[in-house]
This record gives C-alpha cells, sequence and structure tokens, in this order.
C-alpha cells in the first residue's frame, strides 16, 4: 500500500483511488494501512488485466459513477511482480532460500499450484518454460533433472538443490545470483499467468483512461518491461503507420498517447544501497491525449 498512500495523499481531499491485488494478505495490509482514508480507498480482490471488468461492475454502485459506466480514471500504476512479503515468508512457495511448500500462487486460494505444474508438465514443456520466461540457457538439461529428481522435491530448497546441481560447476560458480533464480521466475510466470495478465491489461487501459490521464508501469525483468515498451511506443505512433514510414511521408501523428519516457527511468545508486531489490526495476509512463 505503500504507493497507494501516496497517491492518496497527493489527492487529497477528493482524491478516490481503485486498488486491486489477487493476494488477500496484501489486501489485508493494505486496508489497515489506508483505513485513515475512509471511502476514498476502494481495494478489490482480482486481478489487474481484468480492469475493465471491474471498473465497470464498481461503477454500477452509486458511490461511483453510478448507472453502471466505468468510473473516469486519471491515472494507473501497475507495479508488477512480487512483494518482499511474498519472497520473505517461505510458506508463500516463491522463496529459493527458505523452505516452503512448492506453491508460488499470488492468490493462494485459486489455481494450480507450481509442485502441480512440475508433475503435469514434461520434461520438454517445462524445459520450454525455463528456456521462454527464465532465459536459463540450460533450462532444458535443469528441466529433465527435475523430472528425473521429482518424487525427491518437496519443498522449495529441495527444488533450488536439484537446479543448482543441474548446472555445469562452472556456471554455477560463475553467476551473481542464486543459481536457481532464473528457474524460480519461468515458474512462478508461468504458475500466475504473469505475461496474459499485463497483455490483458495494455490491451484495454487506454479504453478506461480519460484524456489527460497517465499511465506508469514499474517492470522488474526483461519480459514485462519489453511488453510495456512495445504497447506504449505503438500507441504513441500515427495508427496503422510505421515510424519511419510516417516520417518519410510527412504524416502528422495522431497517436493515442504520448510517451513521457523514451528511456525507462530506474533507481539511483543510493536508492539500490537503501533497497537492493529495487535494482532491476524499470518505469514506463504515457499520458493518454
Amino acid at each position: 500500500g505503500g504507493h497507494a498512500e501516496r497517491i492518496l495523499d497527493a489527492s487529497a481531499p477528493d482524491g478516490r483511488l481503485i486498488g486491486i491485488d489477487r493476494d488477500p494478505d496484501a489486501l489485508a495490509a493494505a486496508r489497515a494501512r489506508l483505513a485513515r482514508f475512509g471511502d476514498r480507498a476502494t481495494l478489490v480482490h482480482g486481478r489487474f488485466g481484468d480492469v475493465r471488468a471491474i471498473l465497470e461492475e464498481l461503477g454500477a454502485h452509486p458511490q461511483f459513477s453510478g448507472g453502471g459506466k466505468p468510473p473516469p480514471v486519471d491515472g494507473f500504476l501497475l507495479d508488477l511482480g512480487i512483494s518482499s512479503p511474498q519472497v520473505d515468508r517461505g510458506e508463500r512457495g516463491f522463496s529459493f532460500s527458505r523452505p516452503g511448500p512448492l506453491d508460488m500462487r499470488m492468490d493462494p486460494t485459486h489455481g494450480e499450484t507450481a509442485g502441480e505444474l512440475l508433475c503435469r508438465v514434461t520434461a520438454e514443456e517445462l524445459g520450454a518454460i525455463l528456456v521462454r520466461w527464465g532465459d536459463e540457457r540450460y533450462g532444458r538439461k535443469i528441466a529433465r533433472a527435475i523430472k528425473e529428481r521429482l518424487g525427491e522435491i518437496a519443498t522449495t530448497t529441495d527444488l533450488a538443490a536439484v537446479v543448482a546441481e543441474a548446472l555445469p560447476a562452472r556456471e554455477r560458480a560463475s553467476r551473481k545470483t542464486d543459481p536457481a533464480t532464473k528457474t524460480f521466475q519461468a515458474l512462478r510466470i508461468a504458475v500466475n499467468d504473469e505475461l496474459g495478465e499485463v497483455q490483458r491489461f495494455l490491451a484495454d487501459f487506454p479504453s478506461c483512461l480519460r484524456a489527460g490521464g497517465r499511465i506508469v508501469v514499474i517492470a522488474f525483468h526483461s519480459l514485462e518491461d519489453g511488453m510495456v515498451k512495445d504497447r506504449l511506443r505503438d500507441l504513441s505512433r500515427h495508427p496503422g503507420v510505421p515510424e519511419d514510414v510516417a516520417r518519410a511521408m510527412g504524416i502528422r501523428p495522431d497517436p493515442e498517447v504520448e510517451l513521457l519516457t523514451r528511456k525507462p527511468i530506474t533507481p539511483s545508486e543510493d536508492e539500490v544501497r537503501a533497497n537492493p531489490r529495487s535494482r532491476s526495476a524499470k518505469l514506463r509512463a504515457a499520458v493518454r491525449r
């Protein structure tokens, strides 16, 4: 609820915030933190990829716009990926350094767990997941090791150990992060359909954002950041006309958004020292025309 708190403070006295999260624990923490704002803060248990449907449902309530119309949105802020509380609590199944169940669901009340996914997919399918969504060059080798030793893997630390042992010794020693980092990222993305969520949101947000409204996205890995970069770039061009062609033809652009960040904003050295987990963050923003 940190970003939400700052937004509510800055938009006082009348600004309203709708917070969407699929993690019940995150919602409980946010409710406690934002309690002082009363009905200016509305928190919804759901997926941000369903933002249009959520806004339409809220629009049916008199406290918003009424009449079934989505409340007008002045800005979207997406803080993608997992949160520190999810990683720090071993029982959530995200940590490779703290033993926990093979879960990795952002919403622990719904969907397939990481353990169930590992049992369901073939070694070939698992290898493809690790290569595509974890950028793990040894993904297929790791996948074979996981499937061969699946009966020995009961916890996240068991899984991390199998991954580390599957890597060549030189590769294991040369990595700056834990050997299991990429594998855990790929499994987490698969379990939670994270890229699908981003894709659905990026498709719908322009129709929900009023003219002059802003879209701000903080991403923590290249797959999500690339999707955001490409979508905002495409929306900032003349519809259906490639940028180089439009320039050559002298066409005046009529884009849906104007980019506020040609390059992503990254944390300063001081911020990284204060919060090492911010080191990979990239922020992109645009304004609706």
